[in-house]
């Protein structure tokens, strides 16, 4: 036997592995999206689920879009504060915690928001407890912005922990000689230290991006009401009409916006490449 056959033979149960759980259903997906009621190809699936869903379509986009960001944010601040910070308490205190909600599962998570944010919660009792507000006054924020919130809770640990790994390969000499010349942490950081590590951020917020896409529990379980994610909206598809059509092209849209985010991140390497000397 040549080393290609022997390679390819310790390869193939991951290639069957992958072909039988994820190409057949992608294919699978696509074939159904693409089929008309009475058969061949037809796009009346895509036109329905325009029509009955294009606002949670923008809903959707909006939501994973704002909670990058907010992501992005909150894991720079805590990157920057593990890599610059001086204060040993909150360093120290800060890469004890920041790591924990990694291992949370996401329906976990949405049930643990559930509680922390409904009207008579824990964050709105210990507002009251705390004397800054009336009972009267609690608000729930089982809506969008509980989306949000568990997004960013869940997904910071994992953009943080790349984006640290990163700042803490980068020379240090250049960040001292910017705190030498009078700079500021805070202009070191984002002067400095991010732009050396913003292709690892991208990747991160791409990576988290689609796996926010991807997410049924927190949309069902933190926010009942219209508008929802599209992740809803093709489980009720199937769940309530067994319209596998519509389903499979709500798949195929969020498929398109995956991808549109992994375009990005190419195009922006490949730009990097060819400026590079």
């Amino acid at each position: 036997m040549s080393q290609r056959q022997l390679a390819l033979l310790l390869i193939a149960p991951g290639l069957a592995l992958v072909a039988a759980l994820f190409l057949y259903p992608l294919s699978f997906s696509l074939i159904s999206a693409f089929t008309g009621p009475q058969g061949g190809v037809s796009l009346d699936s895509f036109r329905k689920a325009w029509e009955l869903y294009s606002r949670d379509m923008l809903f959707t986009v909006v939501i994973v879009l704002a909670s990058c960001l907010f992501t992005g944010l909150a894991a720079i601040i805590i990157a920057g504060t593990l890599t610059l910070g001086e204060n040993r308490w909150i360093v120290g205190t800060l890469k004890a915690l920041y790591r924990w909600p990694l291992f949370i599962p996401f329906i976990v998570a949405a049930q643990c928001m559930r509680t922390f944010l409904a009207k008579n919660g824990l964050m709105n009792n210990s507002f009251v407890a705390m004397g800054l507000m009336e009972p009267l006054q609690a608000v729930s924020f089982l809506d969008w912005r509980g989306i949000i919130a568990t997004f960013v809770w869940k997904q910071t640990p994992f953009v943080a922990l790349l984006l640290a790994g990163a700042l803490a390969a980068i020379d240090r000499a250049t960040l001292e000689a910017g705190r030498n010349l009078g700079a500021s942490r805070l202009r070191v950081l984002v002067e400095l230290a991010l732009p050396q590590v913003m292709p690892q951020l991208l990747v991160a917020l791409v990576l988290s991006f689609v796996t926010m896409l991807s997410v049924l529990s927190v949309p069902m379980m933190v926010a009942g009401s219209q508008p929802t994610m599209l992740t809803v909206d093709m489980a009720f598809r199937i769940n309530a009409y067994g319209d596998y059509a519509t389903a499979n092209a709500l798949g195929v849209i969020t498929y398109l916006l995956s991808a549109g985010a992994a375009i990005i991140y190419l195009k922006r390497g490949m730009a990097a490449k060819e400026v590079a000397p």
